[in-house]
């Protein structure tokens, strides 16, 4: 493959032919092969979005983030609809993904970081994913994953035993309004990060604050009281809407909801930080 796959997470990035021109219903859509199964042997060919390397936050230390394509959720604030089909996506092996990597082991691990997969939803495409973090295993790299949890039960006790950090997307604590957000039932995710509790492994969680969305006080509290009753939560990041990701949906002709919402401000983001805090957790 020739061309190369850095760039931003931002970057409009649409490679199949016509995909740009699909119907607005089409590109709702979740179709089979978004979650389709591939072949478990080291000729894995997975759909890449994009890469880039010195990410600070999407994990510990300097990050090799992967943006894999295709995801079940459809949420409002989607910054990366283009990554919502899978096959939007580059085709990568994992022999070339993980030749890139190596090209940063050394750095990665001075900086005590390592690499992430994010997207999209990489559980989409789970044996790709898996192949590339056991490859990282030997490389001696530390491995996290940017997930919904919304595919949770795909991933066996073994799979999780390969990614040191969940950095798990808990869109809503309400389930009608992640509903609302997400056009997905809550349920599965939460079932996941008790999961992840249960079994001893470490999660960053991640709740995006949207004003008139996700902001509502008793929405917040009830996140809050169940982020709080988890065993292995590391620290909890309040993530700021913002308006990076809008032009990709013009781009795509898909009706953009939030077209007048205005980020957060110092008072709100600090009420939400509060409500987490209270639970005596460590918040970002």
């Amino acid at each position: 493959m020739s061309q190369s796959l850095s760039g931003s997470r931002y970057e409009y990035r649409v490679t199949h032919e016509g995909a740009a021109e699909n119907k607005v219903s089409d590109y709702y859509a979740v179709y089979a092969d978004d979650v389709g199964k591939i072949p478990e042997n080291e000729d894995v060919v997975g759909y890449v979005h994009s890469w880039e390397v010195g990410s600070t936050v999407d994990g510990p230390g300097i990050r090799f983030v992967a943006f894999l394509t295709g995801c079940l959720l459809r949420c409002q604030y989607c910054h990366n609809p283009d990554t919502w089909h899978k096959h939007n996506g580059h085709p990568v092996t994992v022999a070339r993904a993980l030749r890139e990597i190596g090209k940063y082991a050394q750095v990665l691990k001075i900086s005590r970081g390592g690499v992430t997969l994010s997207g999209g939803e990489p559980m989409v495409q789970r044996e790709f994913t898996m192949e590339i973090f056991r490859g990282c295993k030997q490389l001696g790299l530390h491995t996290c994953i940017d997930t919904s949890g919304r595919l949770g039960e795909m991933m066996t006790d073994e799979d999780l035993g390969y990614i040191d950090l969940n950095l798990l997307d808990i869109k809503s604590g309400d389930p009608e309004i992640y509903k609302t957000i997400t056009h997905n039932a809550l349920q599965p995710t939460l079932d996941y990060a008790r999961r992840l509790s249960e079994l001893g492994r470490p999660m960053w969680i991640r709740f995006v604050l949207v004003p008139g969305l996700s902001d509502d006080y008793g929405n917040v509290e009830k996140l809050a009281d169940f982020v709080g009753g988890l065993k292995t939560v590391e620290r909890v990041e309040i993530l700021r809407f913002h308006q990076m990701g809008r032009d990709k949906w013009h781009k795509l002709g898909l009706p953009y909801k939030l077209e007048n919402v205005e980020p957060p401000d110092a008072e709100l983001s600090e009420r939400v930080r509060g409500q987490f805090r209270s639970r005596g957790l460590t918040v970002f």
